[in-house]
Formats: C-alpha cells, sequence, structure tokens
C-alpha cells in the first residue's frame, strides 16, 4: 500500500469532508439504522453550516488520512469547551474516527488513532476519552485493544432513535509520569 498521510482539515476542505463524513458514517451504520434516521442524521450532522463551525472552533481539530491525495478516513478531536461532555480542561475527546469500510483491518484507524495520542501528549492531557456506540462491537473492541476502558454512558440521537453510546477513558498521565502504552 502507498503511504498515507495524516494531514490537517482546513475550512477549504469543507467538501471534502462533508462527503468523507457522509460515505463513512452511512458504510458503518446504513445497514443497522432507518433510511428516514440516516438521512436525518447525514443532513443535520454534516451541513455546511454545522462544519463550518466545527472547523472554526479553536478547540475542535479534524485531520484527513489521504491515500493518493484522496480521503479514505477522518478524525476530529476536542479538547476543552468543545468536548461534547464535560471533561476536564486538560482532557482531549476522540468525538470521530471514521474509515472508508475498504480500508477497514489496514491500520489505518490506528494511524488515526496515534495522531489523537501524540497531541494529547504533547498537550499533557491527563487522559483521551470517547463515546462509542454499544452496538459497535468492532469499534469497542478496536478501543479495549487501545487500553481504553468504560467509565459511563450517554445518549446519543441518530434521527428519533435514542441509542447509548459507551464512555471509554485511557489515562495518558499518573501522578505526572507518562504511562507508558
Amino acid at each position: 500500500m502507498e503511504q498515507i498521510i495524516i494531514e490537517r482539515a482546513t475550512l477549504a476542505d469543507i467538501k471534502k469532508l462533508q462527503e468523507i463524513g457522509r460515505t463513512t458514517f452511512s458504510e458503518a451504520f446504513a445497514d443497522v439504522n432507518t433510511e428516514a434516521n440516516m438521512k436525518d442524521y447525514l443532513e443535520k450532522g454534516f451541513s455546511e453550516e454545522k462544519l463550518k463551525g466545527e472547523l472554526n472552533n479553536q478547540d475542535s481539530q479534524f485531520y484527513f488520512a489521504l491515500l493518493d491525495e484522496k480521503a479514505i478516513g477522518y478524525l476530529k478531536i476536542n479538547i476543552g469547551q468543545a468536548q461534547t461532555e464535560k471533561q476536564n480542561p486538560d482532557a482531549l475527546e476522540i468525538e470521530r474516527i471514521y474509515l472508508l469500510k475498504a480500508f477497514y483491518g489496514q491500520k489505518v484507524g490506528q494511524l488515526l488513532y496515534q495522531k489523537a495520542i501524540d497531541i494529547a501528549l504533547e498537550m499533557q492531557a491527563s487522559y483521551v476519552w470517547l463515546g462509542v456506540w454499544e452496538e459497535n462491537y468492532r469499534a469497542l473492541r478496536f478501543y479495549e485493544k487501545n487500553g481504553f476502558t468504560p467509565f459511563g454512558k450517554h445518549k446519543f440521537w441518530l434521527g428519533d432513535d435514542e441509542q447509548t453510546d459507551l464512555m471509554m477513558k485511557k489515562v495518558l498521565l499518573n501522578d505526572n509520569e507518562l504511562k507508558v502504552s
């Protein structure tokens, strides 16, 4: 496989972000949710207005996984006030890691995950956390393999369907020492 490049998304990339976001979310969840709920979420969650707001938020960052300059996946991280649940101000949230289905199992998700961890270590975050749908077994295995453990639950609305996300965290700093992973 060619070299995969991880590159930060900017406002100029909004159409590319919209496309990869909608495509990867559809590939991951269309077969287990209603068409109406998927349509509602894809229109609202990846609207140009919503993405512009997120891209302009200094506490959120998006990164593409690029292969031959084509987006094959992306990462969204949040710190501070941008976190989707109130957490420690020195925590980093991985809000999204999504890949095109054709790249599942090819370590692309691991590259995006490592980018988030590198940023967390650079900012000296005490922990990294995320929410993952309790029925997304593939993602749950991925995060467990990477040292995340459950610490709570929260609700996620997909259209009119209330779903439960497991909240998981990985502690990075312990008594001011980096934990070896």
